[in-house]
């Protein structure tokens, strides 16, 4: 009979401190303030530097006056705010959301490059995945197609010519490990679709002359000659150029592994 009373008790005190702790957790009760209110207050934390809490208290705008002018406003300084804290991912969903909502807003073209920022700004070394700086240009190409006289249009035009010259990178370095391990035909194909697609980029002079190399790894000198010959007319007086001409000439040995130069090779 006392097991069964000590039991009861046990389970009376917990059920007394659940329900003590669900009065604590709940919401305090909703109070609806003036719009211009919330939405100087949101500025004003933003202007602190308070990014986080700015973008709750823009959310609030939009929560409490959804059909106001301010919403509109609130939406973009949310995503600015969830921008400026890091939260990329956050600042992406608003800035879909608002260029969804407003496909006529003149502040559109802002929201495209506030969200190719976000990619951008996430951009990795060549050695990683690629996916956001693929994700940076896509952004920036739409941004500069849609609305190539906006005031970002340029530096859209900029960024997007560092990203393409980024891809670039990370074909080369993937062209020249095929290269070191002896996968010449692989490394042939990454370095002709280096030369197709970024062919405005810094790195087409090595790629025709990875090019080169390769050919004459595999004793095809007269594609390799060809190959030179573009080279040269595109790039006469380049470092890769006389490379490759010494090469096609017989006088430029390919250092072995193991070779002090083999890594810069």
């Amino acid at each position: 009979m006392n097991t069964k009373i000590t039991v009861l008790s046990l389970l009376a005190a917990m059920m007394l401190m659940v329900s003590a702790c669900t009065s604590a957790d709940v919401e305090p009760e909703y109070v609806e303030r003036p719009v211009d209110d919330i939405y100087n207050e949101a500025l004003n934390v933003l202007q602190a530097g308070d990014y986080k809490l700015a973008a709750v208290m823009f959310d609030e705008v939009e929560r409490q006056h959804p059909y106001s002018s301010w919403a509109n406003k609130a939406q973009l300084m949310s995503a600015y705010a969830y921008y400026q804290n890091d939260a990329y991912d956050s600042a992406i969903i608003a800035l879909d959301r608002f260029i969804q909502l407003h496909p006529s807003s003149p502040d559109v073209p802002y929201a495209f490059y506030l969200k190719a920022l976000c990619y951008y700004e996430q951009i990795s070394d060549v050695a990683r995945d690629q996916k956001m700086t693929e994700l940076a240009m896509q952004t920036l190409d739409e941004l500069v197609r849609r609305f190539p006289t906006s005031k970002y249009a340029k530096d859209a035009k900029l960024k997007r010519d560092l990203t393409r010259d980024h891809l670039a990178g990370k074909d080369m370095e993937i062209g020249r490990y095929y290269l070191r391990q002896g996968h010449y035909l692989a490394a042939i194909n990454r370095f002709k679709s280096i030369i197709d697609t970024y062919q405005t980029t810094t790195h087409s002079a090595e790629a025709l002359h990875r090019l080169v190399e390769a050919y004459i790894a595999l004793g095809l000198h007269k594609e390799a000659q060809k190959v030179a010959a573009v080279l040269g007319h595109n790039f006469p007086g380049s470092e890769w150029y006389v490379d490759s001409y010494q090469l096609v000439e017989g006088k430029l040995v390919r250092p072995e592994e193991g070779d002090p130069w083999y890594s810069l090779w």
